[in-house]
């Protein structure tokens, strides 16, 4: 157990980071303990967020129903799409990684400097961010006047106005979860989620009330619900942090803290929301038809109205795993980070845990994506075209290779964040950024938005590959060490033999002759998949599965070994 009466100072940019070597080293019944805290936080986080994928699936399934591989579809997206940028931005990246360390240091200082330091981030942030929308609101008004008689791109620039509004409050609701992750209450924030998910159900069931109703129709109800959805996860999370913090003015401790803060947070957006920044060039470009027009400098582009539609609605596949178990890991795997950055055994034990959950689980779902494409696009998209189902699967295979990689990323740049550097990630997205734009505009030309896909996928991986190289120099720990290595191809073994029983279920299959045959055969390679992924793990014997079923110590003293 960490000593409580000598808490762990977090760095600011200014600050270096103590020395991997500093304070007392761990034994292995410290270890044992850590590892059983960080498994039961994981199960925790991920077994919420699947009840809030599993929903989001739903929304997805029935959305794609209305809109189809069609530019309502992709004019909806794309509206959808910049707050749920910013959520993940926030909510699953660059403020809460800015924000947890300060504020969970002054918790063990001087709790009221915490409370006054979540009082000053919430306002500054409702202040920053409706001013950003009011000025964004007033652009999207002068290009809506300036449309002319486009309807297409007259219905986006509408959609986008009308969702935008939910970016301050999901910001919100993101640090209110970065509060309540700090007090060791994990399940509300990974809950939040689900009141979106429900209410954009609902929304999407308005046919079903108004029969007739057109899907243009459609897609502003499924957007008024989720401004609503938006105000309730505020409620919510404010409702979970009774009794937890005391809402008051700050002092000037508390804004020396917040000035911390804000001078992480530009290092963190880059290095932290790589994947979320191409994800949203990879919208702007998907969306040039529409927006702009079908050709670039007299080029016609390959692209098309429902381009966005089929990269967007596609993508959501490949954020499941990512969602449920990969932002798990690194949700999970942070604090304990934070709390043992200045000792250096167990900080070690803690990165090389969470890198290696983050392989067991992201590993198989790359290999598992990629053997059940076609059917899982069309059970999820039937109502797409002959054409949209194909480009969708296509896509799916560009996605699926680097599951791995987008959910290493998460676990090795929250490692330099715990150490205070913010720079070393910040210069690799900057990197991977530029190399992301230049790809795109190279692969969108033979492979569409599958190009774009792809694109992603490659600079996710490479990523991973220079932070975890720099991670052995600068963090001290090997992640290219023999015992990792071995651990990894033992964990490719598994997952591929894993793939080759799927493949064998779903090509000794009857074909299917509809979407609820594409289902049936769907679910039977899924239970295959599953079940015999943890059978390969345990006759291989790997210990990520040992972890990730050990209890580790409940109540307060769990909490007491990182939070207090």
């Amino acid at each position: 157990m960490l000593p409580v009466s000598s808490p762990v100072q977090a760095s600011s940019p200014a600050t270096p980071a103590a020395p991997a070597s500093s304070g007392p080293d761990h034994g292995p019944h410290d270890l044992h303990a850590l590892g059983g805290v960080l498994a039961a936080a994981i199960r925790v986080v991920a077994s919420l967020t699947l009840v809030s994928r599993f929903t989001g699936l739903v929304r997805e399934w029935l959305t794609a129903r209305i809109f189809g591989d069609s530019a309502i579809g992709s004019a909806f997206n794309a509206a959808f799409q910049i707050p749920n940028v910013f959520r993940r931005l926030f909510g699953e990246g660059a403020l809460s990684a800015a924000f947890l360390p300060e504020y969970t240091t002054l918790r063990q200082n001087s709790p009221d400097a915490a409370n006054q330091l979540a009082s000053l981030t919430l306002r500054a942030l409702s202040l920053v961010t409706g001013v950003i929308v009011l000025v964004v609101e007033a652009g999207l008004l002068v290009a809506l006047l300036l449309s002319g008689d486009n309807p297409e791109r007259a219905l986006s620039l509408k959609l986008m106005m009308l969702m935008l509004p939910m970016m301050p409050m999901v910001c919100t609701t993101a640090i209110l979860g970065g509060v309540l992750q700090s007090h060791g209450k994990f399940a509300p924030p990974a809950a939040a989620p689900v009141i979106l998910n429900i209410l954009m159900i609902l929304g999407a069931l308005a046919p079903l009330a108004v029969p007739g109703l057109a899907p243009e129709k459609t897609a502003y109800v499924v957007g008024v619900a989720a401004v609503i959805a938006s105000v309730l996860q505020i409620a919510w999370s404010l409702a979970a942090l009774r009794g937890l913090v005391r809402w008051t003015r700050a002092t000037s401790d508390a804004r020396e803290a917040a000035k911390r803060v804000l001078q992480r947070f530009l290092p963190v957006l880059l290095g932290l929301g790589t994947l979320q920044l191409n994800t949203m060039m990879d919208t702007l470009i998907a969306m040039w038809p529409i927006w702009i027009g079908p050709t670039v400098l007299g080029v016609r582009v390959t692209l098309d109205d429902a381009s966005n539609s089929i990269l967007s609605y596609t993508s959501r596949l490949y954020q499941f795993p990512l969602g449920v178990f990969g932002i798990a890991v690194a949700t999970a795997v942070f604090p304990l980070l934070s709390r043992t950055a200045g000792h250096s055994v167990a900080f070690v034990d803690v990165l090389k845990r969470g890198v290696r959950l983050s392989l067991f689980i992201g590993i198989p779902a790359s290999v598992g994506l990629i053997v059940v494409r076609d059917d899982l696009v069309r059970t999820m998209f039937y109502k797409f075209s002959a054409d949209g189902l194909a480009r969708s699967a296509i896509v799916v295979t560009c996605f699926a290779p680097a599951v791995w990689a987008y959910s290493l990323n998460h676990v090795l740049t929250r490692a330099f964040y715990a150490k205070g550097d913010t720079k070393t990630p910040m210069r690799v997205a900057v990197g991977m950024v530029a190399a992301n734009l230049a790809l795109n505009l190279t692969l969108i030309w033979p492979l569409r938005e599958a190009g774009l896909a792809l694109s992603t996928g490659l600079c996710a991986m490479v990523q991973a590959f220079v932070v975890a190289w720099i991670a052995r120099r600068k963090l001290e720990a090997d992640v290219f060490s023999w015992p990792m290595l071995k651990a990894m191809l033992m964990i490719a073994l598994a997952a591929l033999l894993m793939g080759g029983l799927v493949w064998l279920t779903i090509h000794y299959w009857p074909t299917p002759r509809n979407g609820w045959g594409h289902f049936l055969r769907l679910s039977a390679a899924t239970f295959v998949g599953g079940f015999s992924y943890l059978a390969f793990a345990w006759v291989l014997r790997l210990e990520e599965l040992r972890w990730l079923l050990r209890r580790g110590p409940s109540g307060a003293a769990g909490e007491a070994m990182i939070f207090e």
